[in-house]
C-alpha cells in the first residue's frame, strides 16, 4: 500500500510559520478529500484541515485563521501553511485521504515533526 511522504517540519518559535508538504503518489490529485492530521504525545491523532477535489477547505477550530491547506494537482502535492504557531501546535503531522469509518486510502507515513517553543 502506498505511503505518502510528509516534509517541512522543524523547530520554530511561537508566532513563527512553517509550510508542510505531502507527496509520494500520483493519485493524490484524484482523491475526493485529502487531509492533514497531527498527533501530539499522549493524544489521539486529530484532523487539522482537509481539502476536497473541488478545492473546498475545512479546518479545525483550533487552527482556523492560522493554518491553510492547499494542493497542486500538477505536482500531486498537498500543502499546509501554518502561521502564528503556538506551543500547543507541537505534534507529528501526517497527511492522508480519509474514506470514512476510520479508514484511510494510504498507509500512514513517518510524518514530520513540528515543535513550537514558547
Amino acid at each position: 500500500q502506498t505511503q505518502l511522504m510528509e516534509s517541512g517540519g522543524g523547530l520554530v518559535q511561537a508566532g513563527g510559520s512553517l509550510r508542510l508538504s505531502c507527496a509520494g503518489s500520483r493519485s493524490i490529485a484524484s482523491r475526493n478529500v485529502m487531509g492533514w492530521y497531527r498527533q501530539a504525545p499522549g493524544k489521539q491523532r486529530e484532523l487539522v484541515a482537509a481539502i476536497t477535489s473541488g478545492g473546498t477547505t475545512t479546518a479545525a477550530d483550533s487552527v482556523k485563521g492560522r493554518f491553510t491547506i492547499s494542493k497542486d494537482n500538477t505536482k500531486n502535492t498537498v500543502y499546509l501553511q501554518m502561521n502564528n504557531l503556538k506551543p500547543e501546535d507541537t505534534a507529528v503531522y501526517y497527511c492522508n485521504a480519509p474514506l470514512g469509518s476510520s479508514m484511510w486510502w494510504y498507509s500512514w507515513g513517518q510524518g514530520t515533526q513540528v515543535t513550537v517553543s514558547s
